[in-house]
């Protein structure tokens, strides 16, 4: 039997591989991802997937790249459904679609945020962009309320010497904003980063399943110690 050629039998094959792809890691988990077994799913041969990803460490990295995509997406569209002159609401807002997102899509949560694949290093200059890009709603926001003289962080801990150039170079890629707002945000992003993590793992006892009132609890925490009334 002649198998149908690649133009007939899927259309745009390099997005059904990654489809195929997040099943098999929402199955399996990502450690187990196999471009053999994709093949297998989607009734092509091996060869036609190396046309597009040669190896499983280059499909891993589309992965990657698409869900940081995605997630940038969501955040900056919940910060711009909230006027700009609304900032506490803006930020709010971000937090809510941080744990919206990762709920939604917690395949592509733990790819980006979770634990490491055995054997797989990213390569930073191709994840950069979109992973700057992922995080610039919340770093726009407190670079917002810092200018407007309303982000309380009197004796935040100054940035280690040597690690400037690091925010300089996400700079290039997100946004020229102060490194104090920068920093302000990663340590913001690792607070509703951990319960977020925790919530879709089902680890928040005594808070069950659905950790809603603790995470809205923090978020109104992070308001309180970094804006001013």
């Amino acid at each position: 039997m002649v198998r149908p050629s690649k133009k007939q039998q899927i259309p745009n094959l390099q997005e059904a591989i990654k489809e195929t792809a997040w099943n098999q890691i929402a199955e399996f988990g990502a450690p187990a991802l196999s471009l053999r077994a994709i093949a297998r799913a989607l009734n092509i041969t091996a060869p036609a997937i190396y046309n597009y990803f040669p190896d499983r460490d280059a499909l891993v990295t589309a992965l990657i790249i698409d869900a940081y995509t995605s997630f940038g997406d969501f955040q900056l569209a919940a910060r711009d459904a909230i006027p700009a002159d609304q900032l506490i609401e803006r930020l709010k807002a971000i937090g809510e679609m941080y744990r919206q997102w990762a709920r939604t899509y917690p395949q592509r949560y733990q790819l980006i945020f979770g634990t490491p694949l055995p054997g797989y290093q990213a390569p930073l200059m191709e994840v950069l962009p979109s992973g700057a890009r992922s995080l610039s709603a919340l770093v726009s926001v407190i670079d917002d309320l810092r200018i407007a003289n309303k982000l309380q962080s009197q004796d935040y801990p100054k940035i280690q010497p040597g690690y400037e150039p690091q925010f300089e170079v996400w700079k290039g890629f997100a946004g020229n904003y102060d490194i104090l707002s920068l920093s302000v945000s990663m340590i913001i992003w690792s607070r509703v980063h951990g319960l977020v993590s925790l919530e879709i793992s089902n680890n928040l006892p005594p808070f069950g399943v659905d950790g809603s009132a603790l995470y809205h609890y923090e978020l109104e925490s992070i308001v309180r110690q970094f804006v001013k009334e």
